[in-house]
Formats: C-alpha cells, sequence, structure tokens
C-alpha cells in the first residue's frame, strides 16, 4: 500500500522554497530545499509504503533516479569498471555495504591468467604478506632500516593516491587501524604532553587501544560529545577542552576524524587549526574518508602531525589489508623523548607466498621436537613477538634474492587507454598494478562524491518512507541517527529497524538475517551522546547499557563498568556501490512491514542459539 501524504525529508517540514538572498544569489538554504525536493521526487513523490510487496520496481525507480538526478549518469565508468574488474560481485549477487577503506586490487586481478611464465597469480596466493617488525617508532622513522623494492614501490604508490608529499612526511606500514593506533599512543609523550582528546561518536577498536595505551601512562582522556537528535559535535563543550589561556602550554594529542564512519555527520575543518593554535599536536583520522576524499583537506592548509589511513585487499573479496601511519617531518622530534625500546605494530610487505610456513626447530625458542608451523595471517596475540622476528628474519632473507618480476606478475589490461593508468611496480616488463587505487584515480574526487552524495542520500529518504501499517500515529519501521537527507553528509548511514509494537529489533539479528540475503552490514556502539533537558524523556527510552569487556579491582572486588549508547546497523557506501545496492537494501527491510516475518525470524534465530538462521 502506497500513501500520498508530506512528510519529513531531512529536517525540511514543508517543501516551501525559501526566497533568494539578494546579496548572494543562491544561498545554502536554497540549494538545501533543490537537492530535498530532487530527492523526494526520485522515490515516489510524498509517499509512504506500509507493505513490501507495493514497491515500485527497481527499473522504475531507477528512471525516476537518473531523471532527479541527471548528474549520476556521468559516473557510468564506475559500473563499468565494477562490471569488468570486480564481476564476482553480480556473479555471488552479493551487496557489500560493510567496507571502509580504500581498495588496493582489483577482483579480476586475482584471477588465474596463463603465462608463458611459470609463475601466475592466483586466488589462492595473496597480494603481500606482513611481516612483523622489532623496532621502535623513533628509529624507523630516523633510520628507515633495508626497503625493498617491492615494498618502496607500493609505498611511493600510496602517498601518491593519498596526495601526500614525501618531502613533508614519513610513513610507516602496520597491519590494520587499531596497531596504527596503538603504535602512536605508545610512542608519544604523554608523560610531558599529559592530555587526550577523541572526537568519536562511536565506539572504535582502534580509539579504544590508543585511550588504554595513554590512560596506563597517567594521561587524562577527554572525549567530545555529540547532541541529540543530529549528533552534531557540543562545541561549548569540545571548545572548552582545546581551547587554552596558556598559549605555549603543551597540551597533548587531538584526534580529528573528518567524519563519522557510521553516522555520515561531517565535522568543520576548523577544528584542527584550532587545536594547533592552541599548543595539540593533531592526528587526523583519515581512515573514514572516500576514495579522493584527500583532495578535498588541503593538507597544505592544515599540516597535521600525524595522519591515519587505512586499505583493504580486495572490495568484496578480501577484508584484510594493512594501514599506514604518517609523521611529519617537523614534528617527529617528539618521539625523541620516547622511553619504548620496540614497539609492536610495524610491519613490513613481501610479496604474497603461501600463508604457512615451516620455521626449522632450532629457529624456535624453547625445546621442540618438531617443526611448528605459523600461520602469517593470525592476530599478534596469537604469536609471539620472538616468533614474529625470527619469521621476518627468514622470509626477508629468502625475498631478498629475487626480483620482484620473478615473484608477482599479473596481467595487465586497463579499462581502456583513457582512463586506467598503470602503476609500475616491478622491473623489466613485469608490473604490479593497484588497480584499485588506478580505478578511483580514473574517476576523480568529483564524480565519486557526487555518486556516493545521490546514493546516500536516495537511501535515507527511502528507509524513511516506511511506515507500519494501521499504526495511529504513522509508526516509522525504522529510525535513522545522526543527519538525514543533506547535501554535505557522510556515505554512511546509522540506522535501527523497529516492529509494530515500537520496540527495537536485535541489529545483530537484523545483520544475520542481511546476510542470509547475501547483504553484508556492519554493527556498532554510538555513544558519548548529550541529551539537553528538552529530550530527557527520549534518553531513558534510547539508551542501553553495555558492560565493559575488562574488569576493574576495587579492593578485594572485581567490577565491570558500564557504558551507555545505541546499539546500530551502518550500510557504508563507496564509489563500487551502485543503485540497485541500495534498492536491495530497502526491499529487504521493507519486509520487516510484516510482523509474520519479524516474529518467524526470531523464533528460527533464538531456536539455533543466535549461532546461524536457516530460511
Amino acid at each position: 500500500m502506497v500513501k500520498k501524504v508530506p512528510r519529513k525529508t531531512g529536517g525540511v517540514t514543508s517543501l516551501q522554497k525559501p526566497p533568494p538572498n539578494s546579496k548572494t544569489g543562491v544561498t545554502a538554504t536554497t540549494r538545501q530545499y533543490d537537492f530535498d525536493a530532487a530527492t523526494v521526487s526520485s522515490l515516489h513523490p510524498h509517499s509512504q509504503f506500509t507493505n513490501h510487496e507495493s514497491l515500485p520496481s527497481l527499473g522504475e525507480l531507477f528512471f525516476n533516479f537518473n531523471k532527479s538526478y541527471p548528474q549520476y549518469s556521468q559516473t557510468i565508468l564506475a559500473d563499468q569498471i565494477r562490471a569488468q574488474e570486480y564481476y564476482h560481485l553480480s556473479q555471488s549477487n552479493h551487496v557489500c555495504l560493510d567496507y571502509v577503506g580504500n581498495g588496493l586490487f582489483s577482483y579480476s586481478q586475482q584471477q588465474f591468467h596463463p603465462s608463458s611464465s611459470s609463475s601466475s597469480l592466483s586466488s589462492n596466493v595473496p597480494f603481500f604478506d606482513i611481516l612483523y617488525k622489532s623496532v621502535s617508532l623513533n628509529s624507523q622513522i630516523l633510520y628507515g632500516g633495508e626497503e625493498s623494492e617491492f615494498e618502496s614501490k607500493i609505498r611511493k604508490r600510496i602517498m601518491e593516491f593519498m596526495n601526500i608529499s614525501e618531502d613533508d612526511y614519513s610513513m610507516v606500514f602496520t597491519a590494520n587501524k587499531s596497531s596504527a593506533f596503538k603504535l602512536l599512543a605508545d610512542s608519544y609523550p604523554f608523560h610531558s604532553n599529559r592530555n587526550l582528546v577523541t572526537i568519536y561518536d562511536y565506539e572504535s577498536e582502534a580509539v579504544e587501544a590508543m585511550i588504554k595505551s595513554a590512560m596506563n601512562r597517567g594521561t587524562c582522556v577527554m572525549s567530545a560529545e555529540f547532541s541529540w537528535p543530529s549528533l552534531r559535535i557540543h562545541t561549548r563543550k569540545l571548545r572548552k577542552m582545546v581551547v587554552s589561556k596558556r598559549k605555549k602550554k603543551k597540551r597533548g594529542l587531538f584526534v580529528f576524524p573528518p567524519q563519522s564512519s557510521m553516522t555520515g555527520a561531517r565535522y568543520p575543518f576548523q577544528w584542527m587549526s584550532m587545536a594547533q593554535e592552541n599548543g595539540w599536536h593533531v592526528l587526523l583520522d583519515a581512515t573514514a574518508l572516500g576514495a579522493k576524499d584527500m583532495e578535498t583537506l588541503g593538507l597544505s592548509l592544515f599540516q597535521p602531525d600525524f595522519l591515519i589511513c587505512s586499505f583493504f585487499k580486495i572490495f568484496g573479496e578480501n577484508p584484510s589489508g594493512l594501514a599506514c601511519l604518517f609523521i611529519k617531518k617537523s614534528s617527529a622530534s617528539v618521539f625523541t623523548t620516547s622511553n619504548i625500546a620496540t614497539s609492536r605494530g610495524i610491519v613490513s610487505l613481501v610479496p604474497g607466498q603461501s600463508p604457512t610456513i615451516e620455521l626449522p626447530k632450532e629457529d624456535l625458542p624453547g625445546p621442540s621436537s618438531s617443526s611448528t608451523s605459523i600461520n602469517l595471517h593470525q592476530s599478534e596475540d596469537d604469536i609471539s613477538e620472538i616468533q614474529e622476528i625470527q619469521e621476518s628474519e627468514e622470509l626477508s632473507r629468502k625475498h631478498k634474492k629475487l626480483s620482484v618480476s620473478e615473484i608477482f606478475k599479473v596481467d595487465n589490461r586497463p579499462l581502456n587507454s583513457a582512463q586506467s593508468r598503470s602503476s609500475e611496480m616491478g622491473s623489466g616488463s613485469s608490473e604490479l598494478e593497484c588497480r584499485g587505487l588506478d580505478h578511483a584515480d580514473s574517476l576523480g574526487l568529483i564524480l565519486i562524491s557526487s555518486r556516493a552524495r545521490y546514493l546516500v542520500n536516495w537511501l535515507v529518504n527511502a528507509l524513511m518512507s516506511l511506515q507500519h501499517p494501521h499504526s495511529e500515529n504513522g509508526l516509522p519501521l525504522l529510525r535513522i541517527y545522526g543527519p538525514k537527507v543533506r547535501i554535505k553528509r557522510g556515505p554512511a548511514v546509522a540506522f535501527n529497524v523497529f516492529d509494530w509494537k515500537g520496540e527495537k529489533l536485535d541489529p545483530k539479528l537484523v545483520q544475520k538475517l542481511a546476510d542470509r540475503n547475501n547483504i553484508s552490514l556492519s554493527c556498532g556502539f554510538l555513544h558519548r551522546l548529550w541529551f539537553s533537558d528538552k529530550y530527557e524523556e527520549e534518553r531513558e527510552k534510547q539508551l542501553e547499557k553495555r558492560k565493559d569487556e575488562q574488569e576493574t579491582t576495587v579492593g578485594n572486588k572485581r567490577k565491570h563498568s558500564f557504558h551507555t549508547g545505541i546499539y546500530v546497523l551502518t550500510a557504508s557506501i563507496g564509489f563500487l556501490t551502485n543503485f540497485e545496492d541500495m534498492y536491495r537494501l530497502w526491499a529487504f527491510v521493507s519486509r520487516f512491514l510484516d510482523a509474520d516475518f519479524v516474529e518467524k525470524e526470531r523464533w528460527r534465530y533464538m531456536a539455533l542459539n543466535q549461532t546461524t538462521i536457516e530460511v
């Protein structure tokens, strides 16, 4: 059933066009109105849907979508790249909305290609392996150490993609985002710069690792709060943390993400300038930025002291990858006072080999009567530091004798000569292409950002159109947290689904049901939420308690601390996401309009001990 009634979109209650400013012509409010109107018409003018069987077809809505956003057709290159280089998404009918970061390679690169060489790349061989190094961050920055041709080429390609100059910044590889955050926290001189400020509206494993390291050294940790319901930064409170009357005082580390990877809320870059003016070192967390977003930042203007970004190997196929920590060379001297002899987290990259190697028993510590197999993809806690060092030395000796062309060879098939650039990563005629980065470069910032803007706002509007049938007050099927339909919002949507009684469904249940429909979503925990007196009643309804996994000891008793927040689902949109992905997520969520569907799936989920769902 389709109801045609006026409704709110993105904070604009009625579509009454504001008068233009006589001095500036078209105002930001006018542009937002025009965008709201286009977004509403792209779905079904002034409509709400109460039955999942009444949704318009994919073809009909895609026609309306292109009519409302005519510039979207200019991003057709992204669809061509997806069809030729990431065809596994169509073959598996998979919708990937749980990826945050940048893809290094394409799916077609890892497929077997017949070659005259005996060495061919297949899906069983990873593009690269990571080997842990036993070295302090300060030593790595000052002396570097021996770098292979393979690692050097990848490092230069990433710095080029991130638009970061080697003259201004040094870079180290880490195993993942959490390793990068902990590495910086362990090495930063919190003994003299005793403050840490973070700005995250969600719980992040990487940030928590940094906070734990800082608190263990007596650091004063402060976190920004986010005003309900917009989830904008509570400006007055954060300003009080950042601004100091003593301008030359050493403050500490200010951790700034330009946007939330969970809600899509964007934060003004001016916070970085304010922090720097008040004596803070600034860490820019670029892991939530989309492809090519660094070009909008203007590093020459803000020049953060540190920057962290992350890369996965293949979109929709391999979630593993690496992270990079950039250190501004003029700020590297802060690490000279660090008393950390070695730091776990810095890694070397070597060309992909079999993920399992055999170490002779004489190379292993302690008594042993047989050789031991070590998997290079195990977590850091599963492998002792001594074994990691020995493993690194063994493979380093092995790879030092080989050229890149002997180890790594892929078929070079650009989309076409004008649209795809090759990045030479080896010697001779052999090339290792970071095709994932090449594809983003071929599209460019404007097309990527506009494509994401149209898709994410269409999704927000479509989700908000779903309403439970027979509800007296028009009960929405779901709630979106943070920004709604906005021109300037990030490519992520945080939401929850509610049943016809208004009770929230377990996000993990919805996530598992989505997975059974080949739709991948993320789950997270929103926190640091600030409610004014106006929303005090809503505070009691919305906030949930989450028990801290780690115990604290008070006297002779062990206690768990509790945090308040909201568990949510998140859909993340990249430049390879297409309209069909958005439509399929919307159609899946609409099935919860059927109360029988909800109860049936909930029973099956609980009956199987919340481990699997038989549909």
